[in-house]
């Protein structure tokens, strides 16, 4: 059969919850346009039920994940990075469509993010050098602090910057040993869901990410209240919403990563994802265990540690 008689495939786009891919359980959709306003696909949008089942996953996925071994977690980050490498040229065509970006810039987005991917990798087994150690006493005792991960995290991906953006916020949340509610960008999810599909065929446990596309308001406001989510990020929300956000979150005590100055009006247009990282966002959702132990003595000379 010629290719001027064949019918092409479209991509059913899903959620990623679990580790499963399932439909919004309201049924509804919504067109995805690119930035010339062409249509580029329909995404599923979810509703509060959808954001609710993503939490349950997350904590769910959270005791397995946070208590394997910082290296195991860099090894399982790094394996990501792996499979987006496969899949780059998937990404290329999304993000540049999504964007409106040349094909040229589009790939040099997509390199940067999987190479963010694998520098929050290598993180994994180093940031309780520089969030922990043994602090010094007055008295025969050992003081150690360590960093533990808060626990499951709401993000609110960035709207503009669908893949770069969303990488970095995700990766440092799930790095530290967290698990992650994300919605996605409104207007530009397929990258997102598309990222979902590489994290099911990678090492990542089932329910350490959950994506969600939709409305970003009607999601978020349902997870800043729920009392089984820890955290949130509120990079995507512009100024109103984040402060409704934060206002609601307050009610157990969440902690709350506020948009940066740039970032401030939701479109993270003036943000510059490609600049170093930091370690801000490694730290902004790490909880700090100190522990007291006496030192003891040693021997009948009565000489200690």
């Amino acid at each position: 059969m010629s290719d001027q008689n064949r019918l092409g495939v479209f991509k059913t786009y899903k959620l990623y919850v679990g580790g499963k891919f399932p439909r919004s359980e309201s049924g509804r959709v919504y067109e995805v346009t690119d930035s010339k306003g062409q249509w580029l696909a329909n995404a599923p949008q979810s509703s509060r039920k959808d954001a609710r089942d993503a939490v349950v996953a997350a904590r769910k996925a959270f005791g397995g994940w946070s208590g394997a071994t910082a290296y195991n977690r860099g090894q399982v980050l790094y394996r990501v990075a792996e499979m987006l490498e496969g899949r780059k040229e998937q990404f290329v065509r999304e993000v540049a469509a999504s964007e409106g970006l040349s094909k040229s810039k589009a790939a040099a987005v997509v390199d940067a993010a999987i190479d963010r991917w694998v520098w929050y990798a290598g993180w994994t087994d180093k940031i309780g050098q520089i969030s922990g150690g043994a602090n010094p006493v007055a008295g025969p005792f050992f003081n150690l602090s360590t960093p533990e991960p808060t626990g499951v995290v709401t993000v609110l991906a960035p709207q503009k910057s669908s893949f770069l953006g969303l990488v970095s916020v995700i990766a440092p949340v799930i790095a530290t040993g967290n698990t992650a509610v994300v919605i996605a960008s409104a207007d530009a999810p397929l990258p997102a869901l598309s990222l979902g599909e590489v994290l099911a065929t990678s090492d990542l446990p089932g329910g350490v990410v959950n994506i969600l596309s939709g409305a970003t308001a009607e999601l978020a406001a349902p997870l800043a209240a729920h009392q089984d989510v820890n955290a949130i990020d509120l990079t995507g929300a512009d100024a109103e919403l984040a402060k409704e956000l934060e206002i609601a979150a307050a009610d157990n005590l969440k902690r709350v990563l506020r948009p940066l100055p740039a970032e401030a009006d939701g479109s993270d247009a003036s943000t510059d994802w490609l600049a170093a990282p930091g370690t801000h966002r490694l730290t902004a959702f790490l909880e700090t265990k100190t522990v007291w132990h006496p030192t003891g003595a040693l021997g009948a000379s009565g000489s200690s540690y």
